[in-house]
């Protein structure tokens, strides 16, 4: 995955952030599998608000690690604000951080359960909580970038406007 130098200054600045707030960062990730988190550390000093992250990329994982409740996912799957927000929260919980933020949807090449590829999910839960939904185009890897840009513009943005 490539992040493109305005996604690495916003991660840069989300670190930066966090660290005068004293504050710190958790990432759940199933699409995206691990390019949030990955974004996030390639800042020097990322260590001082970064704590960890859980890929979890199976509904079963987002169950046990992430402690989504299964009739969530039953109700209204994996690509759901639903989800996103609770394997945020779960993230938030089992990692003990102030932030987390979660991305769930289709990267493709096929459709799941039901949502088009592009079909995306961000959700970022703290002192300020907020989900997008977003409706990509293109393929797997454009998709994926495009999720993982949103979700650390996203953050960058409530952090920015943030007292």
């Amino acid at each position: 995955m490539t992040l493109s130098p305005e996604i690495i200054g916003l991660a840069a600045e989300i670190v930066e952030s966090l660290r005068a707030r004293g504050e710190t960062l958790s990432t759940a990730e199933s699409l995206t599998a691990g390019a949030v988190s990955s974004a996030i550390v390639t800042t020097a000093g990322a260590s001082d608000v970064f704590v960890g992250a859980v890929t979890a990329y199976r509904d079963e994982i987002k169950i046990s690690h992430l402690s989504v409740d299964p009739a969530v996912l039953d109700k209204h799957t994996s690509v759901s604000e639903q989800v996103a927000v609770a394997m945020a929260q779960g993230a938030i919980k089992s990692l003990g951080t102030t932030w987390a933020i979660a991305t769930t949807g289709v990267a493709g090449p096929n459709p799941l359960d039901g949502h088009p590829v592009g079909a995306v999910w961000v959700a970022i839960e703290g002192p300020v909580c907020e989900t997008i939904e977003l409706s990509l185009s293109g393929e797997r890897e454009s998709v994926r970038n495009a999720a993982t840009a949103s979700a650390i513009a996203t953050f960058a943005r409530i952090l920015r406007h943030r007292n």
